[in-house]
Formats: structure tokens, C-alpha cells, sequence
């Protein structure tokens, strides 16, 4: 995967249409996520699409976050979202401004609010998981 910095910078010299295609190679160069796994309990509430994020904790105490979606393009969001968080410490995770670091890529105004609305609730399951696990 590349880091969110390469992304961004390649995502601002991009039309429209490119960057929706920079989005589904994203999302196809997430690891694979194994069915058993999308269920109920990891699927995120609130997006148009199904999501599903499972999270592992690593023997450094690193989280590190299996995701999914039944939709190309949601699934390039959760995957860039990914990259905010990916292999870090729970508390590197809860001071981490999400939002601020997918700013730059303007995605509530190059993708319709259908694709955008389910962001907000998969930033809140990764926080919430972080919290869960900084808590122990």
C-alpha cells in the first residue's frame, strides 16, 4: 500500500474519473479480508454499502485493521481511511485527526454523499476500537 503522503500528492494531479479509478486500485490492494469475518458484529452502521473492519492486535500492541465492502468505491474509502491508522499504537490511533488527514482529498466533494455518508461511522468504530484497547 502506498503511504497517505504519495497518495495524496499523485490524488491532487488527478481528473475526476482518475481519481475514482486511484480509489478502486486502493481499495483492491486492501489484504484479504476472509468471509468468516464479515458478520454482523464487524459490519460498520451507516454506509450506503456494506463495510466490514476487524481489527487485530499485533504482538506490539499495534492495531492492525482487516476491512471489506461490497462497493469498489467505498471500499478504496475505507482503504484510504485505513492508512490514517494502519499498524499503529491505540493511543498513536485516538491522537490521530482522521478527518484532518483525509482533508486534502476533498472526498465529500468529488464523491456523491451517498458514497461519503458512511465515513464519519467508519472513523468512529477505529476510534472506538483504539479506545477499547488503550483501555487495557
Amino acid at each position: 500500500m502506498p503511504t497517505l503522503s504519495d497518495l495524496q500528492d499523485e490524488y491532487g494531479f488527478l481528473d475526476a474519473d482518475d481519481r475514482y479509478r486511484l480509489l478502486i486500485d486502493l481499495g483492491r490492494e486492501l489484504e484479504q479480508m476472509p468471509e468468516a469475518l464479515k458478520t454482523d458484529t464487524t459490519l460498520v452502521r451507516g454506509c450506503s454499502a456494506s463495510v466490514w473492519v476487524y481489527p487485530m492486535v499485533r504482538d506490539d500492541g499495534t492495531l492492525h485493521f482487516l476491512a471489506d465492502s461490497n462497493a469498489a468505491i467505498t471500499k478504496g474509502i475505507i482503504a484510504l481511511v485505513l492508512l490514517t491508522v494502519q499498524d499503529a499504537a491505540p493511543a498513536t490511533i485516538l491522537a490521530t485527526d482522521i478527518p484532518h488527514a483525509l482533508a486534502p482529498f476533498d472526498l465529500k466533494n468529488q464523491l456523491s454523499s451517498n458514497r461519503t455518508q458512511g465515513i464519519p461511522n467508519m472513523i468512529a468504530l477505529i476510534l472506538e476500537t483504539a479506545r477499547r484497547y488503550a483501555a487495557r
